[in-house]
């Protein structure tokens, strides 16, 4: 819940995508129409599974895409604490996005006290059972323990639960699905991060509002990119 960073939508903007790289941008509901007017890949941070009727404040599907908007996304670890949202909500979400022919982001991930009760897998399984593994998502690995704490699990760490949720995924979508990693990404963490192999991208929460620093952190994805290839 921040405006967008001055110079967001000009056009040196380090929120533009890249030959090698795509960068998409959830802003703020009220700077949505001036992203997608700035031809950026952009969607919102949230979206109503219901089409329409008694759903004041909220926003649908449809009306998202209907302003140009290319994706969504679902089941941020912020909405499902403040909004009570189950695994059931969420998967609603994703389906109705598919529906509305928006790229749904789902985000998935676990408390710090499911992380030290060893629970971390058993979490994570219950939350991917609910979605439409079968269909063209993104899925986001944001530990929720690591959000805004400054904590974080090693590369080799976050290659293993990256690795765990993609073994979950039907044989014929387990390359072509991106799973990013989503927890206190920064310039300064984000190339471990993303030299792992089953770690597509990142989930930039903090910094992605800093426009030098995520800039710093696009050039990284550049480099990590020409490695990988």
């Amino acid at each position: 819940m921040n405006p967008a960073p001055a110079g967001a939508f000009g056009a040196d903007s380090p929120y533009r995508s890249h030959s090698a790289v795509d960068v998409w941008v959830y802003p703020s509901l009220l700077d949505l129409k001036d992203a997608v007017k700035a031809e950026l890949f952009a969607g919102a941070q949230y979206a109503s599974s219901q089409e329409n009727g008694a759903h004041t404040g909220d926003a649908s599907m449809s009306m998202i895409a209907g302003i140009g908007a290319r994706t969504v996304m679902c089941g941020h670890s912020e909405h499902r604490r403040e909004h009570k949202e189950t695994d059931a909500d969420v998967a609603e979400q994703a389906i109705a996005a598919l529906e509305a022919k928006l790229h749904p982001l789902i985000c998935i991930g676990e408390t710090a006290e499911e992380r030290d009760a060893k629970k971390t897998k058993v979490v994570l399984t219950k939350q991917l059972k609910a979605l439409p593994l079968e269909s063209e998502i993104v899925i986001a690995y944001e530990p929720i323990w690591a959000i805004g704490t400054g904590k974080t699990p090693t590369p080799a760490e976050a290659e293993e639960i990256h690795a765990f949720i993609r073994s979950h995924l039907p044989k014929d979508r387990q390359d072509a699905t991106r799973i990013l990693y989503g927890g206190s990404v920064t310039a300064a963490n984000a190339e471990g991060f993303l030299a792992e192999p089953d770690i597509d991208g990142a989930l930039v929460g903090g910094a992605s509002i800093k426009p030098d620093e995520f800039g710093k952190i696009v050039k990284i994805a550049l480099e990590s990119e020409k490695v990988k290839a």
